[in-house]
């Protein structure tokens, strides 16, 4: 009897440090990232026809944050801020990385400034083994002089958009999933960045067959977008054969809004299909890609992090942001911020851990590209508490909005609420006088080449 009780004396507090163990060892981080996935196009948040089981299951197991902003309505930009904590205008990066007349024509730099304090480096520092997969567009493909990956912080890379070595649309899970399995003993982060639902889309059949019920514009769509969900999917049976998905956090966000549908001219491009098929949506938001508008930066903001965030939990209150993600990570990592660094965003770590957080910070947004579509016109946007401006770089013309009660921004209060439009200009205008007049010296290709003709 002694020796029974003797055993399971042992076997508990065996238990009992295995578990301690883990919950002391800081989490992996897995950033799914996805490229102008709109926030209504998720089964759970309620669209007709679109079927995404592995994101509903990601949203199942976490928490589904119904107010997320990233700080652009672009690629690149909205990237910078994602990884550095910082608006992204601080780094003169105001539109999507191009060649490099194109980027001197919008008073940008060729790649995003080397020195800036990057996450995956502060991680990297505490022991994180670092990768990044998929869309890179922290440069531009063309520039041949621009600093790889392992610059900014990450042991492992493999891209498009950006520096060799390349990978695919297609293969970039399959480096995800090996970078996972190398380090499965911990901790690592690691980005999964992946190109559903951008253009030029590539629809597999199997998915076109699953939607044969639909008309030709929404069959292309829905499989583009079934795609980038077993694509999830396969990360998430990653980690469980990895044996760690109980002790990983995980992130799926896009990184704006949905491409606008284009005439039905466009449905052919080089290769691929074209934006005739990009009928995404934003869940009633004014607004779409390229668009200060709700709609253009609105997206989905879902947390898995099994013991630490609760299962099934949504969400409408706390109000977060790309450049957020710095400082939570890093809380979650046990990683102390920089001396002299002060991120744009917020701790916001106890939302993650499933208790609402009153926001602090107001947010800010630039946008200096062209304005074909109604909806682009805004160059500059706040938001402090539920109240959002919009208005031209001149304060000409501007609208305000009560996003409490109406997140599609269809009631312009700028004339009835003149004292917080007032205020909200100044905030504005004043956070545009501190951006950089140019981007740095040193973020210029010596290099510069054209774009290759296809």
């Amino acid at each position: 009897m002694k020796l029974l009780v003797s055993t399971l004396l042992a076997i508990s507090l065996l238990i009992l440090s295995v578990a301690a163990s883990i919950a002391a060892q800081p989490p992996n981080i897995v950033f799914l990232f996805a490229d102008d996935w709109g926030w209504g196009d998720l089964s759970c948040h309620g669209h007709p026809h679109v079927r995404t089981p592995n994101i509903d299951r990601l949203a199942a197991q976490g928490i589904d944050f119904h107010q997320f902003n990233v700080c652009n309505p672009v690629c690149s930009p909205s990237r910078t801020a994602a990884m550095t904590g910082h608006f992204p205008a601080r780094y003169s990066v105001h539109q999507h990385f191009a060649d490099h007349a194109m980027n001197r024509q919008r008073g940008m730099p060729d790649w995003l400034d080397p020195k800036a304090v990057m996450l995956p480096r502060l991680l990297q520092r505490a022991g994180y083994r670092t990768g990044h997969f998929g869309k890179w567009h922290l440069t531009y493909d063309t520039i041949a002089d621009a600093p790889h990956p392992s610059v900014y912080g990450f042991d492992e890379s493999a891209v498009f958009n950006g520096p060799a070595p390349h990978t695919t649309p297609d293969r970039l899970i399959d480096d995800a999933i090996e970078f996972i399995k190398k380090n499965k003993d911990g901790p690592f982060f690691v980005n999964v960045w992946l190109h559903e639902t951008h253009t030029p889309h590539y629809p597999p059949q199997a998915a076109l067959d699953a939607g044969a019920d639909l008309d030709e514009q929404h069959r292309v769509y829905a499989a583009v977008v079934a795609e980038g969900d077993r694509k999830v999917g396969r990360i998430l049976d990653a980690l469980h054969a990895a044996g760690v998905d109980d002790r990983t956090l995980v992130i799926f966000s896009s990184d704006n809004g949905p491409e606008w549908t284009g005439a039905e001219n466009s449905k052919q491009l080089q290769e691929g299909l074209g934006t005739y098929y990009s009928v995404g949506v934003t869940g009633g938001r004014r607004g779409r890609k390229r668009s200060l508008f709700e709609g253009g930066v609105h997206v989905p903001f879902i947390v898995r992090w099994p013991g630490r965030a609760p299962a099934g939990v949504t969400d409408k209150s706390t109000v977060v942001v790309a450049v957020d993600l710095l400082p939570t990570l890093c809380a979650a990592a046990g990683v102390a911020m920089p001396a002299g660094y002060e991120s744009d965003g917020e701790n916001l770590l106890p939302a993650y851990e499933g208790r609402p957080t009153a926001r602090t910070k107001p947010l800010f947004w630039e946008w200096r590209g062209t304005a074909v579509e109604p909806d682009w016109w805004p160059r500059l946007a706040v938001r402090d508490g539920n109240w959002k401006l919009l208005m031209d770089p001149n304060a000409k013309r501007a609208e305000l909005y009560n996003l409490a009660n109406d997140p599609g921004e269809r009631n312009d209060r700028a004339s009835s609420e003149r004292e917080h439009a007032r205020r909200l200009t100044e905030m504005a205008l004043a956070w545009q006088s501190s951006l950089p007049a140019s981007p740095p010296d040193d973020c210029i290709s010596k290099r510069p080449a054209a774009r290759p003709a296809k």
